[in-house]
């Protein structure tokens, strides 16, 4: 089954759900994909409720501190709300989805990253993926919050860069989109059109890559590490004549391609 993953930044989720032109290209993609999956994050809507509820924003290299309340906020927000919102676009638009989280069906189980970070993990497959796949043959498109569970069912928040590697890798998915509110990834001052694995390491030992940018490109990593090569960062998919199905280098799409050193 061949699948394609957009993941959504939670500064890009607002346009998302405003802009019809994404339930025509999500349209588009079913006639080169057998299976599409949404995975969302929440970025400045968490930020913005913890404040009006006196809780302290914190990060640390892109990942937020979450206490006890902060994960409640979380969970309700990226899990509840958005989620939702989400699904109630692509219901009107008609388009069959499902609002999911890494808890449903026991699906992933998150260890802990950091101490430090509070509820943060990484996520790992602990259920039986079949029943993922089986949505995506009934043309069903799974929408994703990257909430988890630890292993005694506390509530965890796991970054949804990182949750959309996991997920990408254990469903072998075929192509995976991060769709951000940025044009791309930026060095020097210019959006790439294509990085290689060097290229993203010197960007952030040199500090050209940083916040919430690290994990996003440490996961674009692990996803060539596992077989995955059609990684694309960008704020606009275009779908012009021959750019889909998106194998390769499509050097007329904007935004920037992820690939193994040498073939930038």
């Amino acid at each position: 089954m061949k699948t394609i993953i957009l993941k959504l930044s939670g500064k890009a989720l607002s346009a998302f759900i405003q802009d019809d032109k994404w339930s025509k290209t999500l349209s588009e993609l079913y006639k080169h994909y057998d299976g599409i999956i949404l995975v969302h994050g929440a970025g400045t809507t968490i930020s913005d409720w913890s404040t009006k509820m006196d809780c302290d924003v914190k990060f640390v290299n892109g990942q937020r501190v979450t206490t006890a309340e902060i994960m409640d906020i979380v969970a309700a927000v990226q899990a509840g709300l958005l989620n939702q919102k989400i699904i109630g676009y692509l219901h009107a638009k008609g388009l069959e989805a499902m609002g999911l989280s890494g808890v449903d069906r026991n699906l992933f189980v998150a260890d802990y990253l950091d101490k430090k970070l509070g509820f943060v993990g990484y996520p790992k497959l602990n259920g039986n993926i079949a029943w993922v796949k089986n949505l995506l043959k009934e043309k069903v498109i799974p929408v994703f919050s990257s909430v988890c569970r630890d292993h005694e069912g506390n509530l965890m928040n796991v970054n949804a860069d990182v949750f959309c590697e996991v997920l990408a890798a254990s469903i072998k998915a075929d192509t995976v989109l991060f769709i951000s509110d940025v044009a791309g990834v930026m060095l020097n001052g210019v959006v790439k059109n294509s990085l290689d694995e060097k290229q993203i390491d010197c960007g952030i030992a040199e500090g050209e890559i940083t916040g919430g940018m690290i994990p996003k490109m440490q996961s674009c990593l692990e996803l060539l590490q596992k077989g995955i090569n059609k990684i694309w960062i960008g704020d606009d998919v275009e779908l012009q004549p021959h750019s889909i199905p998106l194998g390769g280098i499509n050097t007329k799409m904007k935004g920037t391609w992820i690939t193994a050193n040498g073939t930038a």
